[in-house]
Formats: C-alpha cells, structure tokens, sequence
C-alpha cells in the first residue's frame, strides 16, 4: 500500500488555482509533521508548506498568503490550497511524511510520487 498519494495537479494560467489532496493510508497522527514539497527542473526539492503534530502550520517564504496546508484527521488527507498561482510555482509538488525527528526538526522519510503542477503565464 502507497504510504502518501497526491492526486490534483494539472495546467493553470498564473493568477489561477489549484488543488492538492495527498491521501495518507495510516492515521494522520501517526506522523510528527506533514509536508508538501516541490522541484522545478535542474532545482532542488524544496519545502512549501508543513503542519506539526499538533497544527502548527509553516509556509515557504515565497509562498506565505497564497499557499494554504491543512488536513483532514477522519478522511486522512492532507490539501495543499494554492492560490494567485505564478510561473515560478511550476514544479512536481511531493507529499511526505515525517515520524521521526533530528534536533527537534522532521524528517521526511516517506514521499509520495509526486504531481504536476505547471502555471502558464
């Protein structure tokens, strides 16, 4: 069974919206934070947005006011809410999941394959 699977992505002019669901096969609280991460071509995965055990929310810099995470405790999802998208946000957006962490600090051990989100200008 897929630990994490995204599912949402697709082809949005920038200013547009987007939708990412992440189905989790166990129990949301069974990880110490979620994440959504992202890689453009010829860049590094980067974190976007993560929600702690206990709802504590952190968004990316770039991303901060048009970006909003959130789960689903009873469904087990986690969504990824996108909004006034931008070219620069093109990119396979990856679940994870963290259950262990190093310096009080997740880390993200279980990926789902990842989704395609590409912004027109």
């Amino acid at each position: 069974q897929v630990p994490l699977e995204e599912s949402g992505g697709g082809l949005v002019q920038a200013g547009g919206s987007l939708r990412l669901d992440c189905a989790v096969s166990e129990n949301i609280f069974t990880y110490n934070s979620m994440g959504w991460y992202r890689q453009a071509p010829g860049k590094e995965r980067e974190l976007v947005a993560s929600i702690s055990f206990d709802g504590i929310m952190n968004y990316k810099d770039s991303v901060e006011g048009r970006f909003k995470i959130s789960r689903d405790i009873p469904k087990r999802r986690v969504t990824l809410l996108m909004d006034n998208l931008k070219p620069e946000d093109t990119a396979v957006y990856y679940c994870a999941g963290a259950r262990r962490l190093v310096a009080d600090l997740p880390v993200y051990d279980f990926w789902g394959r990842g989704t395609q989100v590409t912004v027109s200008s």
